[in-house]
């Protein structure tokens, strides 16, 4: 599927978010992980442009943390970030 430009740019944008702003490992120190939390985008990226909320948002941020990386996971963090993503719809 080839993205509009103003999808490329949200794209881009959670990906800066992800890595500069979420970052639950913390590794966005280390440029040679850079891709760290690429795999998660097409997901987020979906949610968003469907216009998930705050809450289904930062649900599935939630569930990475805890799920997919064993973490305890930050709510409240991810909530913070989940309205940093819907942000750029706006």
């Amino acid at each position: 599927m080839k993205l509009s430009e103003e999808h490329k740019k949200i794209y881009k944008a959670i990906d800066e978010i992800l890595w500069n702003d979420w970052d639950p490992i913390g590794v966005n120190g280390i440029e040679e992980v850079r891709d760290e939390y690429q795999s998660y985008i097409p997901h987020i990226f979906s949610l968003t442009i469907q216009g998930a909320d705050k809450i289904k948002l930062s649900k599935h941020l939630f569930e990475i943390e805890t799920k997919n990386m064993g973490m305890i996971g930050n709510l409240n963090h991810c909530q913070a970030i989940a309205e940093k993503i819907i942000n750029l719809m706006k």
